[in-house]
């Protein structure tokens, strides 16, 4: 479980998180608000790429403060630009980074890196210059480098803003057949209608949270 006590956080006088409390259970949860609200700032806190200002942050009951690196075990992040998650210059060596790592054999390295080209049809990029990728394929590879390392509960940053209508829809389906739980923020709401629970923000406050159903035609309403 994933759990926010009395979190608050602020940019110098700015605040953009405001006392938040929750507990995150359901396998698929989604995030949405409009640009400013906190969402963005939320997410990165829930694996330690940023600590609050106020509050406690727990994973599995490791505070994100005191248990940086095990939480980061525990809890992928997909950024929004690739271009910012991939660290290697070939396509294999980056898939390859993190599990070395880990210390993961050599088989094993190679049986997830080859499932994971498999699973967005790049098998024929394995050897390619990661920055020669289209925008489509560095979110796919970007994508695939954090489920290699297979973790418990995984954040995803906007990971369709840029991808066509095709890996859009792999994206999604493979999101829905994750064993992970999976943390998505998103603007496309569509994508967000099958999701267990949506959090909507403003101002740095969670001013509704429900089904997808109830939650997302509220925030259409409110950004009407």
């Amino acid at each position: 479980m994933l759990e926010l006590k009395g979190v608050s956080h602020a940019y110098g006088e700015h605040t953009v998180l405001d006392n938040i409390n929750l507990q995150l259970t359901e396998k698929r949860i989604g995030i949405v608000g409009g640009n400013g609200c906190g969402k963005s700032t939320f997410v990165r806190l829930l694996n330690g790429l940023m600590l609050p200002k106020q509050g406690e942050v727990l994973v599995d009951g490791l505070n994100t403060r005191q248990h940086g690196k095990a939480v980061r075990r525990k809890v992928g992040f997909v950024f929004q630009n690739p271009d910012n998650q991939i660290v290697f210059p070939v396509v294999e060596e980056d898939l390859a980074f993190g599990m070395k790592n880990l210390g993961l054999s050599k088989v094993v390295i190679r049986e997830r890196s080859d499932a994971a080209l498999a699973r967005y049809d790049m098998q024929a990029f394995r050897q390619h210059p990661a920055h020669l990728l289209s925008g489509g394929q560095k979110q796919l590879l970007a994508i695939s480098g954090v489920l290699v390392m297979e973790p418990e509960y995984i954040v995803f940053d906007e990971p369709t803003t840029l991808l066509d209508l095709r890996n859009k829809h792999r994206i999604a389906q493979t999101i829905a057949e994750l064993e992970q739980t999976a943390i998505v923020v998103s603007h496309d709401l569509e994508f967000l209608q099958d999701f267990e629970r949506v959090l909507v923000f403003d101002h740095g406050k969670v001013v509704i949270d429900d089904v997808p159903a109830v939650a997302l035609k509220e925030y259409v309403g409110m950004m009407s």
